[in-house]
């Protein structure tokens, strides 16, 4: 009788956390998850139990792994330690299989001599992540635009003779293999759901025919990446990313298609945009466009947390991740983790601390058995250093409702 009434508990935990969704503060709601799931744990019946009929499997959590790293600025020594740092990469360099997800924020080029070898890189782990169920999404910063425009302040003298000269370099990151995987495999920005249930990477929000069904209670369980930053004045965020990403190839499409290309300033005057480029276009390439806009890494935190809401509902995500804008010494958090910025000056041409953001997510039902629609959801966001780690932010939440699965 005792063993019935307990497992009779157990089935009643669905309700109870509804209710604690109603009144309890988020640190409570958080303590009292915590002690719901281990007390479920710990009463699953051993292989002795006299009635195997009521035996509960321990819930297997669904888990996502995620790293992301900033501008790189032509180091590929420094970029190889960091992503064996953080176990995308093994000590040859290849895909590991230990994450789902790399993703990297745009600038790799510029201000180093490794431009050549860490595209290079970047195409083979690209290539070799889907055997070992990973994905590489990679983004072009501002650097990257720069030099398709034709604006080379930032190329050093030894990077160009990598290449073979000025007119070799050109014609490779315009037209060549560099140009072309700029073309295919970059965008400016991306969202990447943490479950399968909301589709693949880059799926936007709102979708364009939502489904008949209910919303999913984890809609926006995603995150945006981006170099700069998604401004709040940005008149182009949705649907995100498509809006943004549909400006941008066509941008670049025109950049490429230049002919004949403009001659690199300096020493020559400065090309710019091209004539035939769209208001949409140029607002890109703007101040408070995706590629340059600093507000959320150099904005005072008050006025920044007042504003990060109504982008994260409008982009359908949680958190917004962006390079560009180093500090030296650590990776950001703002407005308790839902503005990250991940540039620590990896490249020696600043010296910076080696670094990578790691985002683990969970999603456990709590009664399996039962089929009960009640799930635990976390998120762990930490910073990943060299010599040690940070936990930026750990949010736990009840959540009920459907949720696919398989």
């Amino acid at each position: 009788m005792p063993r019935i009434f307990s497992v009779g508990l157990l089935s009643l935990l669905p309700i109870f956390l509804a209710v604690y969704l109603a009144w309890c503060q988020p640190e409570q709601l958080q303590e009292q998850l915590r002690g719901l799931q281990h007390a479920f744990w710990d009463k699953t019946p051993s292989a002795n139990s006299a009635n195997p009929a009521h035996d509960i499997e321990k819930p297997m959590p669904f888990v996502r792994r995620i790293i992301a790293v900033g501008d790189l600025h032509g180091d590929i020594g420094n970029a190889q330690k960091v992503l064996q740092m953080a176990k995308v990469v093994d000590e040859n360099g290849d895909w590991s299989g230990n994450v789902d997800f790399f993703v990297q924020t745009g600038d790799i080029i510029d201000r180093g001599d490794d431009t050549i070898k860490l595209f290079a890189w970047m195409d083979k782990l690209r290539q070799q992540a889907p055997a070992k169920g990973g994905q590489v999404l990679s983004h072009l910063g501002n650097h990257e635009w720069m030099n398709a425009i034709g604006d080379w302040r930032y190329v050093w003298p030894t990077e160009i003779d990598t290449f073979g000269g000025s007119d070799k370099r050109q014609e490779v990151i315009m037209t060549g293999w560099i140009g072309k995987t700029w073309a295919a495999n970059y965008t400016t920005t991306s969202r990447l759901p943490l479950h399968p249930s909301l589709g693949p990477p880059n799926t936007d929000y709102p979708p364009a025919s939502p489904r008949a069904n209910a919303p999913s209670p984890i809609s926006h369980a995603a995150i945006s990446f981006v170099h700069g930053g998604l401004a709040p004045t940005y008149p182009h965020l949705t649907p995100f990313p498509s809006h943004i990403n549909r400006i941008s190839s066509s941008l670049l499409s025109k950049l490429q298609n230049r002919r004949p290309f403009p001659p690199p300033h300096p020493p020559h005057p400065y090309p710019g945009l091209p004539r035939d480029a769209t208001p949409e276009e140029e607002r890109l390439y703007g101040t408070d466009g995706p590629l340059w806009y600093r507000g959320w890494a150099l904005d005072p935190e008050e006025s920044s947390c007042r504003q990060v809401d109504d982008v994260l509902n409008r982009t359908g995500t949680r958190r917004m991740i962006m390079g560009h804008t180093p500090d030296f010494d650590k990776i950001v958090s703002r407005c308790n983790g839902k503005i990250l910025i991940i540039d620590t000056g990896i490249s020696h041409a600043y010296g910076g601390v080696l670094s990578a953001l790691s985002i683990v997510y969970t999603l456990t039902p709590v009664d399996s058995a039962a089929n009960t629609k009640t799930w635990v959801e976390k998120e762990v966001i930490t910073a990943l250093y060299m010599d040690g780690h940070e936990v930026l932010a750990e949010d736990t939440r009840a959540i009920v409702g459907n949720i696919d699965i398989a």
